[in-house]
């Protein structure tokens, strides 16, 4: 089910496409990516509206019938929604005292400017990975709609909504966290950045300049400023190719009491993707909508699935598909069903638990 080496562009792509200043922007980004690996993996779309992207979903398919000789045909068409969605952007101000910088030879200081930043980058990378999944700009205007927002009920699988994609992990209350199926593509789940630019992240030098320390004693000194601005946005193109196993107890996970790949099982017949990506697919061979799958969880859960992975199944299963290793681009990580598994600790322990759609 994994695509390996995907033909998109991911952002270390895009900004490496960018000259010296995409080359400089890249580093940031590789630093951001050691921490956050939702990086490596999502494909970066500009937008088509500005800072915005407006883009269809088919709701409905087209009627068709059985014709006969002599009877005309009947006119029929295929529904869709247009959607709209938005980019936002985080900033910051880097201020390394100068004094630090005097310290170092000439050819040092840049080196030393960038491992004092990398603190404040961290923080960066931290704001925008909790964003993919739980920004929503019903409640933060300023911000993209992530993930969670999304996938916010939960419902069986004949529901025609994105209800029938979450999985009821069987928590409640505020101690719950979730496993996330994503199938990065164009026309599946893409990032965003705004029109005319290198993938939204911009760093701009403001050179040396006296800065108040922030004693409130009027008292100041001269650093070197460096500004940045990360734009991001998220767009689901087709909701059948996503899928999320909510309420899963985080309690009751750290007792040895929540068997995790049954849920795993649900989530994964509920995407989309492994009906149409199978090998020799009309789909799959035509190289057209290429995806990348991935599936996301914190570290408290993957620890779980890996002790229930060397472990006999709660229900004495044991032709329990288990996690298989795999190299992926280079590395060997962890799958299931070939998909790799990601840790990402954006995701939370401490998730309210998604109801059940009306």
């Amino acid at each position: 089910m994994a695509t390996l080496g995907s033909r998109y562009l991911d952002m270390l792509d895009v900004l490496r496409n960018g000259g010296a200043e995409g080359e400089t922007a890249a580093l940031l980004i590789d630093m951001l990516a050691q921490t956050n690996p939702i990086l490596n993996d999502m494909i970066a779309v500009e937008c088509n509206n500005g800072t915005k992207h407006k883009h269809g979903i088919r709701t409905g398919l087209p009627t068709v019938s059985w014709g006969a000789l002599y009877e005309g045909i009947q006119a029929s068409k295929s529904h869709t929604q247009q959607v709209e969605d938005v980019t936002g952007f985080i900033t910051g101000r880097s201020q390394v005292d100068e004094r630090l910088l005097n310290k170092y030879a000439a050819d040092k200081r840049a080196q030393v400017k960038m491992i004092e930043d990398m603190g404040f980058i961290e923080a960066m990378n931290q704001k925008m990975a909790s964003a993919l999944f739980y920004e929503d700009t019903a409640t933060n205007p300023k911000a993209f709609k992530g993930l969670a927002a999304r996938y916010n009920t939960r419902a069986g699988r004949d529901n025609p909504t994105a209800a029938r994609q979450v999985i009821h992990g069987g928590g409640s209350g505020s101690d719950n966290t979730s496993i996330w199926m994503v199938t990065w593509g164009e026309r599946f789940t893409h990032a965003l950045y705004p029109q005319g630019t290198t993938a939204g992240i911009d760093t701009t030098p403001g050179g040396r300049q006296l800065v108040d320390d922030g004693t409130g004693n009027s008292a100041s000194y001269w650093a070197e400023i460096d500004d940045y601005q990360w734009d991001l946005g998220l767009a689901v193109k087709d909701w059948r190719y996503n899928s999320r196993v909510a309420n899963i107890d985080v309690s009751d996970l750290d007792a040895g009491n929540v068997d995790l790949f049954p849920l795993l099982r649900s989530a994964y017949y509920r995407l989309h993707s492994r009906k149409v990506n199978r090998p020799g697919s009309a789909f799959a061979a035509s190289g057209v909508g290429q995806m990348r799958q991935v599936i996301y969880c914190n570290s408290t859960v993957m620890e779980a699935l890996d002790a229930e992975a060397v472990a006999p199944s709660k229900g004495g299963n044991d032709s329990i598909i288990r996690l298989q290793p795999r190299e992926v681009e280079g590395a060997e990580v962890l799958t299931y069903r070939g998909i790799p598994i990601y840790e990402c600790d954006a995701i939370l322990n401490t998730e309210a638990a998604v109801p059940a759609a009306a």
